[in-house]
C-alpha cells in the first residue's frame, strides 16, 4: 500500500507553511493530500499574496475589515508575519461566533500577533483597540456595502494601501431599478439599464467605478485588475489602492456627475464625500 505524500513533499506547498492552517482552509486534506481542486485554490490564494505581499514592507497594523472566518488574515501571517519580529493583522467582524473561533485558531497555531475583534463598523471607526493610523486595510468578498464599509474605515485610519475583492453589489443596481420609469424618460442612456440583467450588470460594474474615483478624490493612486481567471469566478474584480498624492478634486467632480447622469444622485453620501 502506498503512504500518503508528506505535505513536506508537495512541491506547491511553500517551506514553513503551517500545515494544520492549510487543512482548516480545507487545502489540504485531513491526511495532508493536495487534489486538484485544492490545487487551483491554492495557486489563487498565492494569486492574491503576490498583489498584497509588495504592500506589507514595514508595515505594523493590516486589518482585514469584515473578515469573516479570517482566511485571508491567517493565509497573510502566515505567509508574511510569522517570521519578523514586528506587525500585526486584527480581523474585524461583527459576527461574535467567527470571531471566538478564528482566536481559538490563531491560539492553536500560536500566531501570537493576530487579534479578532466583534464590532460593528461604526464602532470600528472609533475604537481605541485600532491605532488612529493603519498601513494596510483588506476586504476579500466583502458582500455589497461592506466593501464600501472597509473603504470608510480605511479612509478615517489614514490607511497607507487598501486592498479590496468587492462581491454582490446590489444597492446601486436596486436604485437604479426604483427609479427606471423617471430615467427612461431622462436620459436615452437609460437603455443601458432597461432590462433587468442589465440593471444588475451595469450596476456591479458602476459601483466599483465610483469606489474607484471615491478613492482618487482622497489621494490613492487605484489599480484594478483580475484576481482569477473568469472561469473559476465572476466576482473577479480586484482593486489596490494606495496613498501617493493630494486629493484630486476632477474625480469627485466626475463621480457627481455620474451619479447625475444615471439618477442615483441620492448615493452621493456613499460615493462623493
Amino acid at each position: 500500500m502506498k503512504k500518503p505524500t508528506p505535505p513536506a513533499e508537495i512541491p506547491e506547498i511553500r517551506a514553513g507553511q503551517s500545515v494544520e492552517l492549510l487543512k482548516e482552509l480545507h487545502i489540504l486534506t485531513r491526511d495532508g493530500k493536495l487534489n486538484q481542486d485544492s490545487r487551483r485554490k491554492l495557486k489563487q490564494v498565492y494569486h492574491l499574496y503576490q498583489f498584497i505581499e509588495p504592500l506589507l514592507d514595514g508595515a505594523q497594523t493590516l486589518v482585514d475589515h469584515g473578515a469573516g472566518k479570517s482566511y485571508l488574515g491567517f493565509i497573510l501571517y502566515d505567509l508574511y508575519f510569522k517570521e519578523r519580529d514586528a506587525g500585526e493583522i486584527v480581523g474585524i467582524e461583527t459576527r461574535t461566533e467567527l470571531v471566538e473561533k478564528s482566536r481559538e485558531l490563531a491560539d492553536r497555531l500560536s500566531f501570537p500577533r493576530m487579534r479578532f475583534l466583534a464590532c460593528t463598523v461604526e464602532d470600528s471607526l472609533s475604537s481605541s483597540e485600532l491605532p488612529e493610523t493603519v498601513d494596510v486595510v483588506t476586504a476579500l468578498h466583502a458582500c455589497n456595502t461592506a466593501t464600501d464599509d472597509a473603504i470608510r474605515f480605511a479612509l478615517t485610519r489614514n490607511a497607507r494601501h487598501i486592498v479590496l475583492v468587492p462581491c454582490c453589489q446590489a444597492e446601486v443596481a436596486a436604485t437604479m431599478r426604483a427609479r427606471k420609469n423617471e430615467s427612461l424618460g431622462k436620459t436615452p442612456l437609460s437603455e443601458l439599464w432597461r432590462h433587468p440583467i442589465h440593471t444588475r450588470e451595469l450596476g456591479s460594474h458602476l459601483t466599483n467605478v465610483l469606489r474607484c474615483l471615491l478613492l482618487e478624490s482622497h489621494g490613492y493612486d487605484v489599480t484594478v485588475t483580475e484576481l482569477v481567471g473568469w472561469e473559476h469566478s465572476m466576482k473577479n474584480e480586484l482593486i489596490i489602492a494606495s496613498k501617493r498624492g493630494a486629493p484630486r478634486k476632477n474625480a469627485r467632480e466626475r463621480a457627481e456627475a455620474i451619479l447625475r447622469e444615471f439618477n442615483i444622485e441620492e448615493l452621493a453620501g456613499r460615493f462623493a464625500y
